[in-house]
């Protein structure tokens, strides 16, 4: 499947409109299956038209960018020397999950690092800076595994381009991930 698919997207000149989107809140339990089913854990944001207005709008598929987190200062990963969010690479899937046959919309962050610790209910912001394929259904638990490992590389290697770096002009809305509170 991943053969036919580009490993890199969006332009090298960087984020083109409509993003970046902004989404943000705390991180919610989802429906259990990211960790232990495929192996690749994801951080839920509730899907909330009145707090993200143009989630509705937008179609379901994958997307990446940056992910910004407020860890608990107990968190074994936030950086010593963090006052307030840590940012990582994302890739994430807005849509039903049609493999699972969801009927409730759902926002589903993949941070692209390797957490020791879960972190529910801490503050996540959400650059959204492209697209990477629309929503499809799967015959298997792994074809479905499979392609989200190639999202993720598509989303790293999209992202280690210069346009595409957070302090990048580029990438407006960067000063928005680190933001207080």
């Amino acid at each position: 499947m991943s053969a036919s698919r580009p490993d890199i997207v969006g332009s090298d000149s960087g984020p083109e409109l409509p993003y970046p989107l902004q989404m943000e809140g705390k991180v919610i339990a989802g429906f259990g299956r990211g960790s232990k089913e495929l192996g690749i854990p994801t951080a839920n944001l509730p899907v909330d038209a009145s707090l993200t207005s143009w989630i509705a709008d937008t179609p379901s598929g994958v997307y990446f960018g940056y992910a910004s987190l407020a860890l608990p200062a107990d968190h074994p990963d936030r950086p010593a020397d963090d006052a307030g969010f840590a940012l990582f690479p994302m890739v994430m899937s807005i849509g039903y999950n049609p493999f699972y046959k969801n009927t409730v919309r759902s926002a589903e962050v993949h941070v692209l690092h390797p957490f020791s610790a879960d972190f529910y209910n801490a503050h996540m912001r959400l650059l959204i800076l492209g697209f990477i394929r629309p929503e499809k259904d799967y015959k298997s638990l792994d074809a479905l595994v499979d392609d989200i490992k190639f999202d993720c590389d598509v989303a790293a290697k999209s992202l280690a381009r210069d346009a595409w770096k957070p302090a990048s002009a580029s990438a407006q809305g960067a000063e928005w991930l680190a933001r207080p509170l």
